[in-house]
């Protein structure tokens, strides 16, 4: 039977890889036949179709990921792979939109948009010093009282008034030094910053193993100090920001070499072990997401704190079950063996984790 004359391809050959069409649609590359041009309607079809269709590939992936711990590992390596969004492709999707949802500020990042906040005037500040310092007067009022009743020792009524008597000259002093980088102490390494004189000073490089020396000049130290100090810290925190994505692809094929050497009998390639790693980080940025919206909807609705509250305890939970129900479902082995791999690819992740955050902020220091 002819096709109707609104179901003829316009070219008897397709226009992306000229293979012969044969209907709509072409039979190698699958691209519409049709050259006409799009409507408006069809535009944003096409780019929120798979938002708020039910049955489209988005939501047949999200919703075995968050549920069916396992389920799109197994289901990709047994060749069941068209109804699912490919997995690499969801990992960096998944991770823009928990990156932008967590970090992204309005007011700062679109502060074109909003009104500058005003600056306090000079009653406010002064009511707000006064305010300070009768809560410190109160609080040494209190402390004369307790020592009178016999609560507090004398020794440790003492202590407390000098611990309230340094939080009073930290506010009249505006000068002081303190230890950015080091335990403070004389013969370790240390780079301090001075308010006094707004400089920074560094000791103890010769401590440091060489190649750290010739990397951890005493000039590039002190430059780096001084710079974070202008801004107080604020470019080497929008740097590591930056560097977290990166150091979670860096973690994802270390943990597939961990799980390769956990399971070294099941005969399975790298890659198979990285998609395991690959679909796990997708589910923690997706239920992180999702917790970071609700608590932000809570707050909005002003539901009681304790029901955000115990979501945050009830997904803190999930994950690491999570972890264990989708290492049974895709490698198959029992219950006490998959413990046994999973408290050593735990602590594996773990010390992975530190390593590679590490990482990140050293390249985050050394790159401001």
């Amino acid at each position: 039977m002819a096709e109707p004359a609104d179901q003829l391809p316009d070219h008897p050959d397709c226009l992306n890889c000229g293979q012969e069409l044969r209907g709509q649609y072409c039979g190698n590359c699958g691209q519409r036949a049709s050259n006409r041009l799009i409507s408006l309607w069809e535009l944003m079809r096409d780019a929120f179709g798979d938002l708020f269709e039910l049955d489209s590939r988005l939501w047949r992936t999200l919703v075995p990921l968050l549920i069916r711990p396992g389920r799109l590992t197994r289901d990709y390596l047994e060749g069941r792979r068209a109804r699912y969004m490919p997995p690499f492709r969801m990992y960096l999707v998944l991770s823009v939109v928990f990156f932008v949802v967590a970090f992204f500020d309005p007011r700062e990042d679109l502060s074109l948009l909003f009104e500058p906040e005003p600056e306090p005037t000079a009653e406010e500040i002064q009511a707000a010093e006064e305010t300070e310092d009768e809560a410190l007067d109160k609080a040494q009022e209190k402390i004369d009282e307790l020592e009178a009743e016999g609560t507090l020792t004398p020794e440790n009524a003492e202590k407390a008034r000098a611990a309230l008597d340094d939080e009073d000259e930290d506010e009249d002093d505006g000068d002081a030094t303190f230890t950015l980088w080091g335990d403070g102490s004389e013969e370790g390494f240390n780079v301090k910053y001075e308010e006094e004189t707004g400089g920074c000073t560094s000791s103890g490089v010769e401590n440091l193993p060489a190649w750290m020396q010739r990397r951890l000049t005493p000039e590039r130290l002190e430059g780096m100090c001084e710079r974070i100090a202008a801004d107080k810290g604020k470019s080497v925190g929008e740097r590591l920001l930056d560097n977290i994505p990166i150091a979670l692809i860096v973690l994802i094929p270390i943990m597939a070499l961990v799980l390769k050497g956990l399971y070294p009998l099941s005969r399975r390639y790298f890659v198979e072990h990285l998609l395991f790693f690959v679909h796990y980080h997708a589910f923690f940025f997706l239920i992180l997401t999702l917790q970071i919206l609700f608590s932000r909807f809570t707050e909005l609705v002003s539901l009681p704190e304790a029901i955000g509250v115990l979501v945050v305890v009830a997904a803190s939970f999930y994950i690491p079950v999570y972890l264990y129900k989708a290492m049974r479902l895709v490698y198959g082995q029992g219950h006490l063996l998959t413990l046994a791999k999973y408290v050593a690819l735990v602590l594996a992740y773990s010390i992975g984790a530190v390593l590679t955050m590490m990482g990140a902020l050293l390249f985050a220091l050394f790159s401001i």
